[in-house]
């Protein structure tokens, strides 16, 4: 006898797809008729306290990445990534609490709005920031540490349908340069910065720096970045670095074999077989 076979809020038996979504029978949630009863209370008003805490780490987090944000007002209605981050808490507060259909719709105004999609059930810690914004995806089981900032496209994706853990998680001190693409249920270390277009599919140690198509780690001194970095874009690109050394490598390999460079044929060599010389 499998558990959970029948809704918790109105007993009736629950069809395969409804046992993945809470266990809510699906009468129950289009009419949104949801009980509060059971739910630790003292838990709802630690998640309430977060929210508050998360607003003013959130809105810190522009003042102190962001050089041209210049006041409160400002922030608070011209930046897309503080409108999407915190609406994102209260829907993940809702989501939390196992309330249906309002989180998702939450999420989805917020990409109406902002051009930013946040699963509800993304975890993202303090001192977040997500400058411009425009096509960042944050997938459902995402989880995020503090201190971290990503750029427009940004992707955390997944790579498989199971309702499992399928989404990156990122820890402190983190930059994603702009249209950066993590996907899978990766573990990226603290103290990595993630350059602007790599896709990384492979776990990532802390004090990294990544870059290209797939990942590759072309730092790993053990400095930390900095708290506020902007210089995302400034990466060296490995793949010019190798072919550089291959071909400093053949230039030297030539000097010792004494082989002259093949010098170039002219358009009468190549027209009639002789360089016209001698006529």
């Amino acid at each position: 006898m499998e558990e959970f076979l029948n809704c918790l809020n109105c007993g009736k038996t629950l069809g395969d797809k409804e046992r993945n979504h809470y266990n809510f029978c699906s009468e129950c949630i289009l009419q949104l008729d949801f009980r509060l009863e059971e739910l630790n209370r003292e838990e709802i008003d630690q998640n309430l306290q977060k929210i508050l805490n998360f607003f003013v780490s959130d809105v810190s987090a522009a003042f102190n990445k962001d050089p041209a944000a210049q006041s409160l007002l400002e922030v608070l209605t011209s930046y897309p990534g503080i409108k999407a981050i915190l609406l994102h808490r209260i829907a993940h507060f809702f989501w939390k609490i196992k309330m249906p259909f309002v989180p998702r719709y939450l999420s989805e105004i917020t990409r109406e709005l902002t051009g930013i999609e946040i699963h509800p059930g993304a975890e993202i810690g303090k001192d977040f920031f997500i400058d411009h914004g425009g096509g960042v995806v944050i997938g459902e089981t995402s989880k995020i540490g503090d201190n971290v900032t990503i750029y427009q496209g940004v992707v955390l994706g997944g790579t498989m349908t199971d309702p499992v853990k399928r989404h990156p998680t990122l820890g402190n001190n983190i930059v994603v340069g702009t249209g950066a693409k993590l996907l899978g249920p990766i573990t990226i270390g603290d103290n990595v910065k993630i350059g602007a277009n790599s896709v990384v599919v492979r776990d990532v140690p802390p004090n990294s720096v990544v870059v290209g198509v797939p990942g590759r780690i072309i730092s790993r001194d053990g400095e930390k970045i900095h708290k506020v970095d902007l210089s995302h874009g400034d990466l060296p690109d490995p793949l010019a670095i190798t072919l550089s050394s291959i071909n400093r490598r053949i230039e030297f390999l030539e000097k010792q074999l004494k082989i002259e460079p093949e010098r170039k044929k002219s358009d009468i060599e190549i027209l009639y077989g002789f360089d016209g010389y001698g006529i």
